[in-house]
């Protein structure tokens, strides 16, 4: 049998020595953006890749999850970086733009994650207008100081569809959801997935939760609780999920025009940890939400700094 040091003399390529150094190798040659290494400190990795198109970050999720890397969305604050652990940031990138009106519905837009705040701002969604308009809207829909919108109302954010790639690399569209829902659960792990969250909603913490002004949680489970008259949307689930839950190839947004801005979340334990304020509770089931969705923790926990 062929030694790998022999092959790699013959080849002209060096063999890396350490899991990152190869992790960084396979990485580089399935993917066509652009990947920084930022080396090795204390025998763990950090770099940032750039994608070109939504098969790198399918890549990138398969070798996170082949070499035990946390796949870590950019833009987003991290308090720290994870510990004990190498750390790929992985940013949408400036082909990942596209921003355009759906056919045959002008009032929808179809948005991948790349794109500025600043374009959907000018293209009319006014539901942006208070936003950075810097971000990528990854980013943005990602952050929980952002979506800080009031219990029950996620619907002011106009998110309408959203693809994503799960932890286990499964792919699947979430969206409005019900007797009227066209949109069907594509993957047997959302099948599995999406009655696991609504049995978590309608158990007595939740519900306690849902009492808040405000959801006291880091992710909106209140998103499967809407307002009368307002359609449960499961894309909504993602709105300042803070990068921990899934990767999101594209969205579809509904341009509102008549939007109530959220007030930005500040102090995230003195307006939603006061004693009495069911900030424990929301603990609880965050940690739950997490272990659904990403049992093998190839996304950050705990993730955005609050």
């Amino acid at each position: 049998m062929e030694s790998s040091s022999r092959r790699a003399f013959f080849t002209g390529r060096r063999v890396a020595k350490t899991a990152w150094g190869q992790f960084s190798q396979r990485l580089r040659r399935v993917v066509g953006g652009t990947f920084y290494d930022d080396g090795e400190y204390d025998g763990y990795g950090r770099g940032r890749l750039v994608v070109q198109g939504v098969a790198d970050a399918r890549h990138a999720r398969e070798l996170c999850a082949e070499y035990g890397i946390v796949m870590v969305l950019d833009g987003i604050d991290y308090p720290t970086l994870p510990v004990g652990q190498s750390v790929l940031r992985v940013d949408p990138g400036r082909e990942m733009t596209q921003c355009q009106p759906m056919p045959d519905a002008s009032h929808l837009w179809f948005v991948q994650p790349g794109c500025l705040v600043g374009e959907l701002q000018q293209a009319g969604l006014q539901q942006f207008d208070a936003f950075p308009s810097y971000l990528s809207v990854a980013a943005c829909i990602a952050d929980r100081t952002l979506m800080n919108w009031p219990t029950r109302q996620t619907w002011r954010s106009g998110l309408s569809l959203a693809s994503v790639v799960l932890a286990d690399g499964t792919t699947g569209v979430l969206g409005p959801f019900g007797a009227d829902n066209k949109q069907p659960l594509g993957s047997l792990t959302l099948q599995s997935l999406v009655p696991q969250l609504f049995r978590l909603a309608a158990d007595a913490p939740a519900r306690e939760c849902a009492e808040s002004e405000y959801w006291p949680g880091r992710y909106r489970l209140d998103a499967l609780m809407p307002e009368a008259g307002r359609v449960l949307n499961l894309s909504h689930l993602l709105l300042g999920h803070g990068g921990d839950l899934a990767w999101v190839d594209w969205m579809v947004f509904e341009a509102l025009r008549d939007p109530v801005s959220p007030p930005v979340l500040k102090d995230w334990g003195k307006q939603a940890g006061e004693p009495g304020d069911h900030w424990y509770t929301a603990q609880g089931l965050d940690l739950q939400i997490k272990g659904m969705f990403d049992p093998c923790g190839i996304f950050p926990h705990p993730g955005q700094d609050l």
